[in-house]
């Protein structure tokens, strides 16, 4: 009897359970709306509830589904710095206080876009001018999972919360960095999300499924499945849950001795290169929120896999389009910098193809890449300097978005002309001209004759677009490259400091390409 009686109480306590009006974390108290268009906002209720929205005198009512999830569009709004309430009435009520109109914008990629403010070179005294309320700052937690999740783990950073020294100086730097220009130069209120998982890989963000309907992918799903099948074993899960009591033993023992924690055991299945499990656990729930658009830096992880990523990476931004349902929003993202030792002599580089599968994107409308091929450090993946990283990437919005007269794309290869030992090299300065940068003469090309061995030349700057190139040990060049290093030394850049795209003239075949099967 006392088991029925307790049966019959948790039944009884169900529908109270669900006349609860909830949010996900993305709305709430301090956020901002994307200006000049439709905005959804979302929830869950007891089914059959009725939930109504009001806003900026703007009133629409919905019904919850037979899953609890309701949706309302408002219209398009203009910018306002003047906080509101939007008021959400269903079950229960929620009024959700100081809300902005301004510009929303998503900040993605690995660990250099979630490169915090304290560790860029200035970041102390960016910080210190951060006492911004305009600037609201939301962040995704770390979640991998393949199961889609409808909102945010819950965590301090997963709120909207106002830009003050103490909560910019721990967001992206490039994120907090590009959101300040626009904010700062607009004069208008700017909402930043942040869901960056350092050492990611591409294929983690992009819905699993719509992976394995793509043949071009077949490779890469197959060679996930042959690494998934002993994890999910019960071998594999035992041996993890192994791990994991010893590493918490050794962490225990380190914590007492004052010593550095021990490396947790790799758990790939939850980690960030399992593909689609960024998307799941940190796209996904976000999905719908109105934005202007996605700032990227990503591609390290991706690096060995260059002749995949020409076909992924746009694949991924497709993807997002269509998933969010807003369109061919901006999507702009940062070329790989220079890294890792120089070498005395040219040849391949994965990252050099990379940076060319990058550039190759830009087939994409409503895409752009910044270029920092100068601002890198051999000796460490994550280069210090964001603030130029950000004021590059914010020039394509200005002038692509919002309508400013601002040079924001650096030159690029058009063609070349040989004759004879010399090639000349045609670039698109979009309005520009060329300069050498600290010398007078072009550094960073390498020429080949028809036996593919590739020598350093010489450059000079002959004209506003123009580049002549030789080399004394090539005596009939038939093709050219600039800057196809991992750490290339070059110095040309446009007239207002922007540098020249790296390329390569020929159609080689790249160290990253599958070798055909015999």
């Amino acid at each position: 009897m006392s088991k029925i009686l307790l049966l019959l109480l948790s039944l009884a306590a169900v529908p109270a359970a669900l006349a609860e009006l909830k949010l996900p974390a993305v709305i709430g108290d301090h956020m901002v709306l994307q200006q000049k268009q439709s905005n959804p906002i979302w929830g869950w209720d007891t089914p059959g509830t009725k939930v109504t929205v009001a806003f900026a005198g703007q009133s629409y009512s919905s019904t919850a589904g037979s899953d609890g999830k309701w949706t309302v569009t408002l219209a398009p709004l203009t910018a306002n710095a003047s906080p509101q309430t939007l008021k959400i009435t269903g079950s229960t009520g929620r009024d959700i206080e100081d809300v902005l109109v301004g510009e929303v914008w998503m900040c993605s990629g690995q660990s250099n876009m979630g490169f915090t403010l304290n560790q860029d070179w200035n970041g102390d005294l960016e910080a210190a001018a951060s006492d911004l309320p305009g600037i609201r700052l939301i962040e995704a937690p770390l979640t991998g999972t393949q199961d889609l999740q409808t909102d945010l783990k819950p965590s301090e950073r997963s709120q909207w919360r106002h830009a003050t020294p103490a909560t910019a100086i721990r967001f992206s730097a490039v994120g907090f960095l590009f959101g300040r220009y626009i904010h700062e130069i607009l004069h208008v209120p700017v909402g930043l999300i942040n869901n960056a998982w350092g050492g990611s890989a591409a294929e983690a963000w992009v819905r699993r499924s719509s992976l394995e309907q793509d043949a071009r992918f077949k490779l890469l799903m197959e060679s996930t499945a042959k690494r998934e099948s002993p994890l999910l074993s019960e071998k594999g899960k035992a041996d993890f849950e192994s791990a994991m009591v010893a590493w918490k033993a050794a962490a225990e023992i380190a914590k007492a001795e004052k010593k550095p924690l021990p490396r947790q055991p790799d758990n790939w299945l939850a980690g960030n290169a399992r593909p689609g499990n960024i998307f799941a656990g940190m796209v996904y729930p976000t999905l719908g929120y109105g934005i202007k658009g996605v700032i990227w830096y990503q591609g390290e992880s991706n690096a060995s896999r260059a002749h995949e990523y020409k076909s992924l990476f746009p694949f991924m931004i497709e993807q997002w389009r269509k998933e969010q349902g807003q369109g061919n929003f901006p999507f702009y993202w940062v070329q790989l910098a220079d890294f890792n030792p120089e070498k005395p002599n040219p040849g391949d580089s994965s990252w050099a193809e990379l940076r060319e599968a990058q550039t190759q994107t830009m087939k994409l409308p409503n895409t752009g890449q910044a270029i920092i091929i100068d601002l890198g450090e051999g000796k460490d993946i994550h280069p210090r300097n964001k603030h130029d990283v950000a004021a590059r990437l914010v020039r394509w919005a200005l002038a692509k978005d919002y309508g400013m007269n601002l040079p924001y794309r650096s030159p690029e290869f058009k063609s070349i002309a040989i004759d004879g030992n010399k090639a000349t090299i045609n670039f698109d300065t979009f309005g520009s001209s060329l300069r050498a940068f600290d010398v007078a003469d072009a550094r960073g090309f390498a020429l080949c004759g028809s036996d593919q061995v590739w020598h350093w030349a010489k450059g000079k700057v002959v004209g506003k677009d123009q580049v002549e190139v030789w080399s004394d040990e090539v005596n009939a060049p038939v093709a050219v490259r600039y800057g196809w290093a991992d750490n290339p030394m070059v110095n040309l850049f446009s007239n207002e400091g922007l540098p020249v795209t790296p390329f390569r003239s020929d159609d080689f075949r790249m160290t990253t390409e599958p070798k055909p099967k015999p």
